[in-house]
């Protein structure tokens, strides 16, 4: 009979998140040892390695793939248990890990987390902020409980969930030619001097999208964060499409324009992302209600 223990749990789902034995002592305040023995005995219960051994880090193979979710599902039920046994169903606690996409964590985070945040004190909530693809990638590894892109988002194993509206503008710097025109028209975009976020973001997508029905152009920069293409904006590099509320800021104190564009469609949808396979626990349901 298995008999594997909630600890051995914790330190097989660390190494996992975290690559190393070392790295998931600290965080589980464990000697090395200890936790080298834990993940051990439980390799030695299941009759299989849990990790590939590679130049001293470990990577998690498929066995262990398939039984991470189901690892975390029961140290989740586990704490849930104690935490109902005791009287404090209400008082929920733990970490929930969120990830998400450039314009939603640096713009949109209050709305993201506040609620979330001022209604749970003592759930301490990490952000990882990457482009749409790095979420994505997180979400599939078991590294992330939920994420909110901007992009959109079609694997089998993820559900998709509507979360806000969201638009990008073409914005310029004020004494551009094309800030000058009364009613600009696609023609008037040939030869424009372009400054775009890196592949993979779902910026980048929508804006390529729409710059395929415009004359060709050049890309003269390729940034991997708004705030820096508005920087480059403002200093006269080019014009960009970025996030509308990434600019509100830099259009009230005129050092951006920004285009009227209707030829072109900007629109598109902010996503929350569940894994199909993850329990969805009280943290994660507590979450899904305030996100409303």
């Amino acid at each position: 009979m298995v008999n594997i223990s909630p600890r051995q749990l914790e330190v097989f789902v660390q190494i996992a998140r975290l690559g190393s034995v070392r790295a998931a002592a600290e965080a589980l305040h464990l000697t090395q040892p200890a936790a080298s023995m834990a993940l051990a005995e439980m390799e030695r219960q299941l009759d299989a390695p849990l990790f590939a051994r590679e130049r001293g880090r470990l990577r998690i193979n498929t066995r262990g793939r398939e039984l991470l979710p189901l690892a975390q599902e029961l140290l989740e039920r586990y704490a849930e248990f104690g935490r109902v046994g005791s009287g404090g169903a209400d008082e929920l606690g733990g970490e929930l890990r969120v990830g998400a996409s450039n314009t939603v964590g640096n713009y949109r985070v209050g709305e993201l987390l506040g609620d979330f945040v001022r209604t749970h004190p003592h759930v301490s909530v990490r952000l990882r902020v990457s482009n749409t693809a790095g979420i994505v990638a997180a979400m599939l590894d078991h590294a992330l409980e939920l994420g909110c892109v901007e992009g959109p988002v079609a694997h089998p194993s993820l559900e998709v969930r509507p979360w806000r509206d969201d638009a990008l503008v073409v914005c310029a710097p004020p004494d551009h030619p094309l800030t000058r025109k009364r009613r600009l028209q696609p023609a008037d975009f040939a030869g424009a001097r372009w400054v775009l976020r890196e592949p993979g973001s779902a910026t980048r997508s929508l804006s390529e999208r729409a710059l395929s029905s415009l004359p060709p152009g050049e890309t003269v920069l390729e940034l991997d964060q708004a705030e820096a293409i508005k920087q480059a904006v403002i200093a006269g590099l080019g014009i960009a499409c970025v996030p509308e509320v990434a600019v509100i800021d830099a259009v009230a104190a005129g050092r951006l324009k920004v285009l009227h564009t209707p030829f072109l469609d900007l629109r598109r949808k902010l996503s929350l992302l569940l894994h199909r396979q993850r329990y969805r626990g009280a943290l994660i349901e507590a979450f899904l209600d305030n996100a409303h």
